[in-house]
């Protein structure tokens, strides 16, 4: 879910090709949360293998990583660790929508409403550990590096970015600008044409680039105070925020009186599930690691061919060709970068 600071913050619409050479941290489980939720059939079942197993998260990752290649784009994916307490309610809450979403599936389509199946589908999906691992060893055979975050991955993505490992953080939320990121891009993963909900309309959705240093500048405020706006509107660890508190008010307030502890005592009925103050220490001193090796490596086209066919149906054709592509990229890619070494 994440912060909704889509009000405030600036942002720029780029192309993919502005992002050619750019080493990107790509919020992992966002990602592939993406592809379970648009790669369906259209009464919203999931593409799934003869044993049952679903694989829309892998043909998203296949084919969305070569296509970022292609692009010149270094990717690496960062995965949630361990979840910190603070987000107990937030999970627990995640897990009742997604239960009353599977019943409201389930009677979309004994009704035969395959629209509104596929919507509910689209928010029942699970993400369960198999599918992730699944995930890193479809990333292993492609030679893409990823990351193993100890607790959320937009932080680590975050801290990644800070350090100058990678130029931004990508991710559909905003939590990353919480966490430091002095950079966040948005739409890396869906970028394309988009069917606008039970609507036979197609929208051409486009990469956003996001700079926190432009969000602190244009509204006046610290990184400190970007956190203690999220909290006053709700973030993973308190998600109802302040009742009748939405980003523009709480822009005004963090203005007006500076901090949390100078605006919380107005608000003597508003509940927290955590202390407010420990939200805040969370965005900004993070649990991340320094424990990780980005290398991009030539595709194992056998180990591809044998994961992805022999154990998961996928099409044998389209799957070597997506290897030629990606071995093109890739070889492409270590060109570009031998020539800038040259030059530098």
């Amino acid at each position: 879910m994440g912060v909704d600071l889509g009000e405030l913050v600036p942002r720029r619409q780029i192309s993919l090709d502005e992002l050619r050479g750019k080493i990107i941290a790509i919020d992992a489980y966002n990602a592939l949360y993406q592809f379970l939720a648009n790669i369906r059939q259209p009464d919203g079942t999931p593409l799934m293998d003869s044993r049952g197993n679903i694989t829309s998260h892998l043909s998203g990752l296949l084919y969305r990583t070569i296509n970022l290649l292609e692009y010149g784009i270094k990717p690496v994916y960062v995965f949630d660790g361990k979840p910190p307490e603070i987000k107990d309610l937030e999970l627990l809450r995640r897990m009742k929508l997604k239960e009353e979403a599977l019943r409201k599936y389930e009677k979309a389509l004994k009704e035969g409403d395959y629209e509104a199946a596929r919507k509910y589908a689209q928010r029942a999906c699970r993400l369960t550990s198999d599918m992730v691992k699944d995930a890193q060893q479809l990333l292993d055979l492609l030679g893409i590096p990823w990351v193993q975050a100890p607790s959320e991955g937009e932080a680590q993505a975050a801290y990644m970015a800070m350090k100058g490992d990678v130029w931004a953080a990508a991710s559909q939320d905003y939590d990353a600008l919480l966490f430091g990121a002095p950079r966040l891009v948005r739409n890396l993963t869906i970028t394309g044409r988009r069917k606008l909900p039970r609507k036979n309309v197609f929208v051409e959705v486009k990469p956003e680039i996001i700079e926190l240093e432009e969000v602190l500048g244009t509204l006046k405020i610290s990184r400190e105070q970007l956190v203690d706006i999220a909290i006053l509107i709700g973030t993973d660890y308190n998600p109802d925020g302040i009742k009748g508190v939405g980003p523009k008010r709480a822009l005004r307030l963090i203005r007006t009186y500076g901090s949390l502890e100078r605006i919380l005592p107005m608000f003597k009925d508003a509940k927290f599930p955590v202390d407010p103050m420990r939200i805040r220490e969370f965005f900004l001193r993070p649990e991340v690691t320094d424990r990780y090796q980005l290398e991009w490596r030539s595709p194992d086209k056998e180990g591809i061919i044998r994961f992805l066919c022999s154990e998961h149906d996928f099409s044998e054709d389209r799957v070597k060709r997506a290897i030629e592509r990606a071995e093109k990229s890739l070889r492409d890619l270590t060109r570009q970068t031998s020539l800038e070494a040259w030059f530098a």
